[in-house]
């Protein structure tokens, strides 16, 4: 049995964190129950927060692919609407984006959520001010 890689399986991606963050908005926006996304540490640490703060319904680790790959679940509201209205890029490879423990931003006054990564790994901004540390914004979901 062969399998049959698609073209943005075979290129090489410059900003892992965006290329995850267009496949779920595209999909969204297609109303796709499902997007399967590269599965990298970083990535899985985004679904996790994305799970957890209920933006998707859940996500499965598929091995049994030449390259790690998740399977997302989006989450719709009862009448087909959007959960996930928009992810915002905030640091990118070429301008690295960094808050202080006490200027990590809010999105939309607490309603959206910032991911920060940290020294002590990637979570939340509400975490991160609780924690008391700063770090790297990666983005934001609202």
């Amino acid at each position: 049995m062969t399998s049959i890689l698609t073209k943005s399986e075979l290129l090489p991606v410059t900003d892992p964190v965006a290329d995850l963050l267009t496949r779920i908005r595209n999909a969204a926006s297609a109303n796709h129950d499902f997007v399967e996304v590269p599965a990298s540490k970083l990535n899985m640490e985004i679904l996790r927060i994305l799970r957890e703060e209920g933006f998707v319904k859940n996500y499965d680790t598929l091995r049994d692919r030449k390259f790690p790959t998740a399977k997302i679940a989006l989450k719709y509201g009862p009448k087909q609407e959007k959960i996930l209205s928009n992810l915002k890029r905030v640091s990118k490879p070429g301008l690295r984006v960094y808050a202080k423990h006490d200027k990590v931003p809010r999105v939309l006054r607490g309603l959206g959520v910032a991911i920060v990564s940290t020294s002590r790994g990637v979570m939340t901004d509400r975490d991160a001010r609780k924690a008391g540390i700063g770090g790297e914004v990666l983005c934001y979901v609202w």
